[in-house]
């Protein structure tokens, strides 16, 4: 099994276990990339710094850090002695000091044992904390250990622990690594890079078979959707690692709180959602305040983190979150349950977990119900959706001062056709018309916004609909401008979720079709991000960010949020000036979060003000393919394509905005960078920026090479 990550290199093989009688396993298999004579070209991709070395550098700098394990022995002094390699990108040595090679590689070992009854680890290797909260139990990694280097890149590490006079050789043992590499400064490119590395080698002393191994959340899959990737303490990364210390035997010493993985991540992924927070309450790890996390999607999820969203690179054990309740589990989320009292728990009181999976089977008869998989139903996942699509077929009537007519198809999940006029409860459909694809919103002043009517009085012909818009394309209207429909419905849930709500708004995911105006053929808006990236984080966008459930497609959401765009319609005259929503503004805000300097408010629907600067973005923000399309660096490179024109934003240092820079200071929002844009762009009136004359495509500052990582 092969797992490729940006700059780190893991590789842990079934080598020789030598133990008094022998036997061997490995379980965690990571290769390293490339080969003999690769180039950084085929190594790396250009969002990775090691792309810009050239191959006398790559063959100098071994860029990477793979961990090898070969085997482990436990002598007679029942010290650990492990076995391992280390070796850079291409497979080659590196030296554990730094000499031979640049930049020394640390290696830290934990070792525990595996309980497949309760699906925890022991840590041989605890500490006691005092804390504000008391002094407490917590594992971790061993000290006082001895390398021997055997050759370069070859080296074995004998704990400086012994394990007890009575541990238990029947059963899993695991040893796990994590290290780091950091790149000196005298290599400019990669000066402080650090690249880290984690492995873990599961085995059993007595040289049994193998049944009992931890293979419960794997985090390409799932944690790196979001997390881009996860690192905790510097050098932790893989969730089999994290639960090596992090069991039941840990706890905070500052706030007496578990540090238990199954407690802990619960906690800190609900976050501002927990009953306790709600309640006034405050969910903090030493010194680290959790309360304001706020989870990008549903947290009735549970597979997306336990399975991950690809099956390929889903764990063995996925199944372990609804096939073994506990109080720990449920209770970390549900943390208002008084399990001695039996308070919000309607079972009562619940002394120990051997009851639990009477009540909470894997799959109950009704969603919301007390089964596992049931009661975690996501109101979009529910089968009481029929699913709703929106389909257009053709455009007519199509050219300046004219008023296209547009024929469409309304149809539920199983294929049945439906009138517009009565599709179900509360239900609506809107029919826009916005241009040119250039960049909507040219020769538009704010708010800027496309022609949206109400199309629920179209012609119902039996298969098709009808709709003829009353407002023109303006006489001077050029291009390729587009169509999009808006359809949504309320869905009465029987039985609901327990808290609520009883209904669901359903919305089909918008269709898009862009008509030539006075172009030859219909020219597509460029397409900047991928939705698919979007929903790594947030699974459905629209139900983060939906305008009533009928907003999806990122081909719509260009159309509203052009760079004319502001909300002046919604927001009180006192809190003016307007901000601009244009897309590459919005999205960079957003994420950007708490790093932002400035305020970032936009006013919604009835006036409500929705201030961004308290999101915690879970990624690194350098890494723009998080969400642009990574098939095409030109979505987020210089210089931009013709006919993208300056931002109006008001409530920046200044405006209008060149197009480069409004998407550059959507991050970079301070004064610096915006004087800096400033100096470079000639205003009044607004001729041009100057941005891809450093920061362009192959430029010394070229935009991909300064956010590479």
């Amino acid at each position: 099994m092969s797992t490729l990550r940006r700059g780190i290199a893991l590789t842990v093989t079934a080598g020789s276990l030598l133990l008094t009688s022998g036997t061997q396993i490995a379980t965690r298999v990571v290769g390293p990339r490339g080969g003999d004579g690769a180039s950084p070209a085929t190594l790396y991709t250009k969002s990775e710094k090691e792309s810009y070395l050239t191959q006398e550098q790559l063959d100098f700098i071994k860029p990477g850090y793979h961990i090898n394990i070969n085997g482990v022995t436990i002598g007679s002094d029942r010290k650990p002695v492990v076995d391992v390699n280390i070796s850079d990108d291409l497979g080659s040595p590196l030296d554990r000091n730094g000499v031979q090679t640049p930049g020394s590689c640390s290696a830290s070992f934990v070792i525990a044992w595996y309980s497949a009854t309760t699906r925890d680890y022991t840590s041989y290797i605890v500490k006691s904390e005092t804390g504000a909260a008391g002094t407490f139990t917590q594992a971790g990694s061993d000290s006082g250990g001895k390398f021997t280097d055997l050759a370069i890149g070859h080296y074995t590490y004998t704990f400086g622990n012994a394990l007890p006079a009575n541990f238990d050789m029947t059963r899993t043992h695991t040893v796990g690594i994590y290290g780091s590499r950091t790149m000196p400064d005298f290599i400019p490119i990669l000066a402080g890079k650090t690249y880290n590395a984690n492995a873990e080698f599961d085995f059993r002393p007595d040289k049994g078979a193998i049944t009992d191994v931890w293979d419960q959340i794997r985090e390409a899959g799932s944690c790196n959707s979001c997390h881009s990737p996860l690192v905790f303490h510097g050098r932790r990364q893989d969730a089999k690692l994290c639960v090596l210390c992090h069991s039941p035997q840990t706890t905070d010493a500052d706030t007496g709180n578990s540090l238990d993985f199954r407690v802990m991540v619960h906690k800190i992924h609900y976050g501002s959602s927990l009953p306790s927070v709600v309640a006034g309450g405050k969910y903090m790890l030493s010194e680290d305040d959790f309360s304001t996390v706020v989870l990008p999607q549903d947290i009735r999820n549970c597979a997306n983190c336990h399975a991950g969203r690809n099956p390929d690179q889903a764990p063995t054990q996925a199944f372990t979150w609804y096939t073994y309740p506990s109080r720990a589990a449920c209770g970390s989320c549900h943390d208002d349950i008084n399990w001695v009292t039996g308070a919000n728990h309607p079972a009562g009181p619940e002394p120990d977990d051997t009851q639990c999976a009477k009540c909470h089977t894997p799959q109950g008869d009704a969603e919301w119900d007390a089964g596992i998989k049931t009661a975690h139903t996501v109101p979009y996942r529910s089968k009481q959706i029929p699913g709703l699509n929106a389909q257009i077929v053709s455009v007519t009537n199509v050219g300046p001062g004219k008023k296209p007519t547009v024929t469409f198809k309304l149809t539920n999940g199983d294929g049945t056709v439906l009138d517009p006029k009565n599709f179900g409860n509360s239900s609506s459909i809107n029919m826009l018309l916005g241009g040119p694809t250039t960049d909507y919103g040219t020769g538009q002043n704010p708010p800027a916004q496309p022609i949206r009517e109400n199309a629920s009085g179209a012609t119902f012909n039996g298969s098709t609909a009808t709709y003829t818009f009353n407002g023109a394309i303006p006489s001077g209207g050029k291009g390729t401008w587009t169509v999009a429909i808006e359809a949504k419905r309320t869905i009465n849930l029987s039985p609901a979720p327990k808290k609520g709500p009883t209904t669901y708004t359903e919305g089909a995911v918008n269709p898009v079709m862009y008509v030539a105006v006075t172009d030859a053929t219909a020219q597509p808006r460029r397409r900047v991000v991928i939705l698919d990236n979007c929903n790594n984080c947030h699974d459905r966008l629209a139900t983060t960010f939906s305008h009533g459930g009928q907003r999806i497609a990122i081909e719509e959401c260009d159309i509203c949020h052009n760079p004319h765009a502001d909300d002046s319609p919604v927001r009180p005259a006192s809190a003016n000036p307007p901000e601009a929503i244009v897309l590459k503004r919005l999205i960079h805000r957003i994420h950007s979060g708490t790093n932002l300097t400035q305020d970032f408010t936009i006013y919604g629907f009835n006036g409500a003000p929705n201030n961004f600067n308290g999101v915690r973005y879970p990624g690194d923000r350098k890494n723009c393919v998080q969400c642009h399309d990574s098939s095409d660096t030109t979505t987020y490179d210089l210089p931009l394509p013709n006919g993208v024109i300056p931002a109006i934003t008001q409530r920046d240092y200044f405006s209008p905005q060149g197009p480069a820079t409004t998407g550059c200071v959507g991050c970079h929002d301070t004064s610096d960078t915006a004087a800096h844009a400033y100096l470079n762009t000639v205003q009044s009136p607004f001729f041009g920026e100057a941005c891809a004359t450093c920061h362009g495509d192959g430029k010394d500052w070229d935009v991909v090479k300064v956010h590479a990582r």
